[in-house]
This record gives structure tokens, sequence and C-alpha cells, in this order.
């Protein structure tokens, strides 16, 4: 009778031993899961509106930058094609969000009667604004024109960027994005202003094919 309930005691051990290793492995085996999982969502970073904010918004404002309606010709420079979502912090798309977008032309020369640099042409064949919503998974996608760098009148030059104003549910954000590995960028005091400056680089997925330039950029707001 010992030596049966001395078996079964050991069995027991060894069931419960194992069960124990299980449970281990499982939750390293979890452990090592989450740390492979998408890390969270960032905030964007906010920026400030800046001084060129148009005045008078051209009549055609539709999301390709590049033609004016009634113009025969297409806007100088290289075009980029740009898309991306909005999203809350959450991942959640943020639905009919209202994005505005205003820009210096390749030339560097915005469109307002404010800008100081006069020795820089304009672009008649530039939209240079554009008034557009997200859709049901929160997707935006434009045309435009790679804006170019200029002098500030502090005399510091300011990389190539273009403005954004975001609306969404509860949330608004005013800020600009940049383009990678764009020499400017580490001397652009309102870049380097911002504790999150990567959240304003673009991703250029096609850099070296044909001459448009496509490129993916993600918003992030609070709540949505």
């Amino acid at each position: 009778m010992c030596k049966l309930s001395s078996e079964l005691s050991r069995r027991r051990f060894v069931g419960i031993a194992s069960l124990a290793t299980g449970a281990l492995a499982f939750t390293d085996l979890a452990a090592l899961f989450a740390n492979t999982q998408t890390p969270p969502l960032r905030e964007t970073a906010d920026l400030i509106t800046g001084p060129f904010y148009p005045l008078v918004k051209p009549g055609d404002r539709d999301a390709d930058l590049t033609l004016v309606r009634g113009h025969h010709q297409r806007a100088a420079g290289q075009v980029v094609q740009l898309n991306g979502r909005v999203t809350n912090l959450k991942g959640e798309p943020v639905r009919n969000a209202r994005i505005e977008i205003w820009q210096a032309n390749t030339h560097g020369r915005y469109a307002h009667p404010s800008d100081p640099n006069t020795q820089l042409p304009l672009d008649p064949d530039f939209q240079g604004y554009a008034l557009l919503r997200t859709d049901i998974e929160g997707r935006y996608r434009f045309t435009t024109i790679k804006p170019g760098p200029y002098p500030t009148a502090r005399g510091d030059m300011r990389a190539p960027h273009i403005h954004f104003e975001i609306e969404g549910r509860s949330d608004r954000k005013v800020t600009q994005l940049f383009f990678p590995n764009e020499r400017l960028n580490d001397k652009d005091r309102h870049l380097n202003s911002v504790r999150r400056p990567e959240t304003l680089i673009a991703n250029i997925s096609s850099p070296s094919t044909g001459t448009e330039l496509v490129a993916h950029w993600d918003i992030v707001l609070t709540g949505g």
C-alpha cells in the first residue's frame, strides 16, 4: 500500500511539474510574442501655422495641386504622389477628417503677398493649396510638387516642407511634413524644435523610379 501511495505521489509531482514547465514556457512565448508586436503609435508633432497661410484660397482646391483648372500646363518641379492615413493613438481610422494643405512652389515661393522672397518666381500653374477629406479608412491622397527650400527673414533656410491642418472629430492639429535625407533638415529650426521630429518625416517608397516621387505619411491624432 505504501509503495502504491508513493508511486501515485511521484506521478502527481511529475504531472504538476510538467504543468508548471508548460505554464512557464507559455508565459515566455507570450512575452516573446508581445515584444514582436507593432510598437505603440506616437502622436504626430505639432508645428506652427507659419505666416503664409492663404489669405485668399484658390477657386481650384482639389487634390491635384499640379494642374490648375482652366490651365493647359502642369506646374514646374518634381511631382510628388503623397498618401497616408489619419488615425488616433489606438490605430483607429479618423473618418471624414478635414485636411488643408498649403506650400511653396518648386522655387520656394508662396503665392502670398507677405512672402518677402520676391526674387523667387511665382508659378501660375501651381495650385499651392488643397482641401480634402479622409475616407472611411482614414486614408488621404493628393498630388503636388516637391517644394523648394527658401531663406527666412532671420537669415536661415527652411528645408522643403508642406503645411497641414487636420480637423478630426475631437482633435485639431497644425503641423508640417518634411522629406527624408534633405541636407537642410538638420538645420531647419522648426523641424528641430519638436520632441518627435521623426513623426514629421515622410517615407519615400520609390525615390529613384521615373520622375515622380512616391511618399507615404501617416498622421496620428490623440483621440481622433
